[in-house]
């Protein structure tokens, strides 16, 4: 039995060593420290030269569980992004984890043969390729620490690159490996063709394995437990059987989860959940391994060329990469500051520094501890300054309240719908709105420790949780709907978005006027007359009909007839919550659009609008009154 003992303190170190990284996790949040720099930090403690003295020199292990950590790590980036981020910039980001990569490994690798004695212009080259991909997970994590959010093309920019650099930086590091050990003493066209080739085997693959989890999944009965586990299975077999094939595993695995999160997926919301904790899992393990590769005695040798080359990388490589890069897509300078700026250097770095090592190339050892130590300088000075960089250049707007919170429930056997649930809060922006949109449907309502029907519950109120059915592209849009904002739902009123309408007006010039398709029949009514039509004379105030892609609301009443209405048209009132959480200025906003029916830009917009009519019968439901806007049980 003592034979197992070393085995079970092996589990006891690993365990604990985990456990200490998540704890100070929880520190380093209140300090705003970055992640990786505290689980970096929990890995050298715990080696030979601190108080741990655990002794560690396994590159062969390193290799291993970095791979697999950053191919989990990858499709899970993959699997947060949407291709409607990609709007305006998809390009700007691959020139810069592309043509952007190259020009930093460049630089840096040419100040590195000149500072480092006995460094070829290859194996500089090779160092630069090492430092040259950036860590974006880092730069979000300390902006939501800072209570801060990029503005919308930057961050996309940001995210997209993060996602698509390292695969770059992984082709250069492999090639020039194997350039180095084959003895070149240049790179030509060959580390060209190369890159191209691991590229579009990548991408292939990648793209192929994403369609096949997607068929997989939809088509396979599997117990429920099985779904999270068998898309991680199959991101670590595409990253390894597109390695194998020659092609860019960490690409393939990014691109199959770019594949999952924008198709139709069964079991999508516990997958992401599942996820969440891999991919945490994967960080912790990495980093505190890294941690560990690290002797800081020899470390102290490399102190000054790694402060050397860190300057070089923050204040030339990086922002002549992105001034050139980003040049011909009409960015301001400010936005190219930031972005230079943020480019902090992470553990794949540290992870592709240990690859020389590994397969023997000479300064194997200089090249892992001085790209240690650029990552540190990194970390240090980027990471401690970026929420103040991003105040100070305007990037960065300020959260007015946490982030929306929100479950996800996976229904079986069905990828049209999911459930999400959301708590009700005394500044939910869905308590100032007259109504829910037309494609979400409250399913209950948890009051009071009480579980109600849609029908039961009625309107909505604080302290409670709504569980609301809706198509899964949709659901970021249902978010805004829930998020807290004092400020903008105070703005905000129970005819929000409406558009008031005479009961005498007739039915086709309001459909000609704001793009509604009805049947002929129905559009030589008057709004009265369709009132009329459906409800006879139980028409009262607040009564609420569809009209194609809108809801008519009685307002007022004459002689038992509708004398005025309002008029809510979906996309309007969607467009409208948007412009008000973006801008927290609504009435200004409306001030510049300009009224429905002029030559401002609203007016021109509403014509735009082209949306069916469902052919079913409308149905008669009570509006909210104004001190509780939103009826649950009028949802169609």
């Amino acid at each position: 039995m003592a034979s197992l003992e070393p085995v079970n303190a092996v589990l006891l170190i690993g365990a604990a060593l985990v456990l200490l990284g998540i704890f100070s996790s929880l520190v380093a949040t209140r300090f705003g420290a970055p992640l990786l720099l505290v689980f970096l930090v929990v890995g050298m403690l715990a080696g030979e030269d601190g108080p741990g003295g655990i002794e560690f020199a396994d590159y062969q292990a390193t290799y291993l569980i970095g791979s697999l950590a950053l191919s989990i790590i990858l499709f899970d980036g993959g699997l947060r992004t949407r291709l409607s981020t990609f709007r305006g910039a998809l390009a700007p980001a691959l020139l810069l984890s592309t043509l952007g990569v190259l020009i930093t490994a460049g630089i840096t690798g040419g100040v590195a043969a000149l500072l480092i004695g006995g460094l070829t212009p290859l194996q500089g080259l090779l160092l630069g390729a090492i430092v040259a991909s950036t860590d974006a997970a880092a730069v979000f994590f300390l902006l939501r620490t800072g209570g801060l959010r990029l503005q919308s093309r930057v961050g996309s920019l940001l995210e997209i690159e993060s996602g698509t650099n390292d695969p770059m930086a992984v082709f250069l590091v492999l090639m020039l490996t194997e350039l180095l050990l084959a003895g070149v003493d240049t790179p030509g066209w060959e580390l060209l063709r190369h890159l191209a080739e691991q590229g579009a085997i990548g991408a292939a693959l990648g793209l192929a394995g994403g369609f096949a989890v997607v068929g997989l999944l939809n088509r396979v009965q599997m117990p429920g437990g099985l779904h999270p586990l068998f898309v991680v299975a199959v991101a670590v077999a595409i990253y390894a059987a597109t390695s194998l094939l020659g092609g860019s595993g960490l690409l393939a695995v990014y691109l199959a989860g770019l594949v999952v999160a924008n198709r139709p997926v069964r079991a999508y919301p516990s997958i992401v959940g599942f996820h969440d904790a891999a991919t945490w899992l994967c960080q912790i393990v990495m980093f505190i391994v890294l941690g560990l590769l690290v002797t800081p005695g020899t470390l102290l040798d490399y102190v000054l060329p790694g402060i050397l080359l860190a300057l070089v990388l923050i204040l030339v490589a990086r922002p002549l990469a992105v001034w050139l890069c980003l040049w011909p897509f009409g960015f301001e300078d400010k936005e190219k500051l930031f972005i230079s700026w943020v480019g902090l250097r992470g553990a794949v770095s540290i992870f592709l520094a240990a690859i020389p090592t590994l397969t023997g190339v000479a300064y194997g050892e200089a090249f892992f501890n001085i790209a240690f130590f650029v990552v540190l300088v990194s970390l240090l000075v980027q990471g401690w300054s970026l929420t103040g960089v991003a105040r100070y250049l305007g990037m960065a707007l300020r959260r007015t309240a946490p982030s929306v919170q929100r479950v996800e429930l996976d229904i079986p056997g069905q990828t049209e719908r999911e459930m999400v649930g959301y708590p009700i809060s005394t500044d939910s922006l869905i308590l100032a709105l007259s109504r829910l949109p037309a494609w979400a449907r409250v399913v209950l309502v948890v009051r009071e420790r009480e579980i109600l029907s849609a029908a039961e519950a009625g309107p909505l109120h604080p302290g409670d949780y709504v569980y609301i059915l809706t198509p899964p592209d949709r659901v970021r849009r249902l978010d805004r709907l829930f998020e807290e904002s004092p400020d903008v739902t105070r703005r905000l009123t129970a005819p929000f978005g409406e558009l008031p309408l005479n009961g005498e007006a007739r039915l086709a010039e309001v459909a000609g006027l704001y793009g509604l398709t009805l049947p002929d029949a129905e559009r030589e009514l008057t709004v009265a007359g369709y009132f009329d039509a459906h409800l006879g004379a139980s028409a009262q105030p607040g009564v609420r009909l569809r009209l194609g892609a809108a809801t008519l609301v009685a307002r007022s009443l004459e002689a038992g007839r509708v004398r005025r209405a309002g008029l809510q048209l979906d996309e309007l009132v969607e467009e409208l919550v948007a412009t008000a959480l973006a801008r927290h200025g609504l009435r200004e906003r409306l001030g510049k659009l300009g009224r429905p029916g002029t030559s401002g830009r609203l007016g021109r917009r509403l014509r735009r609008i082209r949306l069916p009519l469902p052919r079913r019968r409308p149905r008669a439901t009570a509006d909210p009154a104004p001190d509780a806007p939103y009826d649950a049980s009028s949802e169609q």
